[in-house]
């Protein structure tokens, strides 16, 4: 329907047709661009956890040339990527029903000193760009020593990637096991075929009550890092380029690089008690 001169409505009338019976069928977006605002949109909230879509969607508006996209379209691919703003919320003073079997556990490290490797495992998910798509990964750390135990990766968030990463962390672990493991109140994380193995070795669960902003931020300090000095450096072009970048910083992250919250030593010696220098 298309015509340098004529508008819509005259070529109706010109092929007696009903106006009202012409609709407009939209584009789907490239998904190419999709992947390009991800990126964009990952790199703004890992800088600024406190940014929602509305922040977002604004800055990104704000860019030169200008991208004019949609709070509507931010908030969608914000959906996908997992990602929410970091900030206290209202109070909720109806607890939610539990749907399709999903059950929330209590918060219990409140006022909780952890002082020692074991007693307290947390579990998050964050998103990895890559030039032609992304991954979701998923890690396991312990909240004294900041070693990770486990990890894994995944085309979509189903809750099958977390499970075999909590498996892989418990019998690599093995005889030593969390007296808590926390994690926010995904959907992975709330299913029966995930909590039923924690509550079968006597482990006590705790879930980020919502509001909580600094619940997880051991974790989230994994994902600053591992984003500035790893990711956004190699923007991976495969799944397994990002699986080998990943193992590879990971194990670093473990064994070499060195915390000053930790009194300057990484991750391993703190968790397995070793001096300075591994020994």
């Amino acid at each position: 329907m298309r015509h340098p001169q004529l508008s819509i409505s005259r070529q109706c009338q010109l092929l007696n047709l009903n106006r009202g019976s012409l609709y407009y069928h939209p584009h789907p977006s490239k998904p190419e661009c999709n992947i390009e605002l991800m990126k964009l949109i990952d790199r703004k909230w890992i800088e600024c956890p406190f940014y929602g879509s509305r922040r977002i969607t604004e800055w990104l508006n704000r860019q030169k040339p200008p991208l004019n996209v949609s709070r509507k379209r931010i908030c969608r691919l914000m959906n996908v990527m997992g990602i929410e703003a970091i900030y206290p919320k209202k109070k909720r003073l109806s607890t939610p029903g539990q749907e399709s079997g999903n059950i929330k556990f209590p918060y219990l490290l409140r006022n909780l000193s952890v002082d020692r490797a074991n007693y307290v495992w947390s579990a998050d998910i964050t998103y990895i760009p890559m030039k032609k798509g992304f991954l979701y990964l998923v890690a396991i750390i312990d909240w004294y020593s900041r070693y990770v135990l486990s990890w894994e990766v995944s085309l979509t968030l189903e809750k099958y990637f977390c499970i075999t990463a909590l498996e892989k962390a418990l019998n690599s672990s093995s005889p030593n096991q969390p007296e808590i493991f926390n994690t926010d109140q995904g959907s992975q994380f709330t299913t029966p075929s995930f909590f039923k193995i924690l509550l079968d070795r006597g482990i006590a669960i705790s879930m980020d009550g919502r509001g909580r902003v600094f619940d997880n931020i051991f974790i989230e300090r994994l994902w600053r890092s591992l984003k500035y000095e790893e990711v956004y450096l190699k923007d991976y072009t495969n799944v397994k380029e990002a699986i080998v970048g990943i193992d590879r910083y990971l194990t670093f992250y473990n064994t070499e690089r060195l915390h000053q919250a930790l009194g300057y030593r990484s991750p391993l010696e703190v968790h397995f008690g070793l001096r300075k220098g591994g020994n």
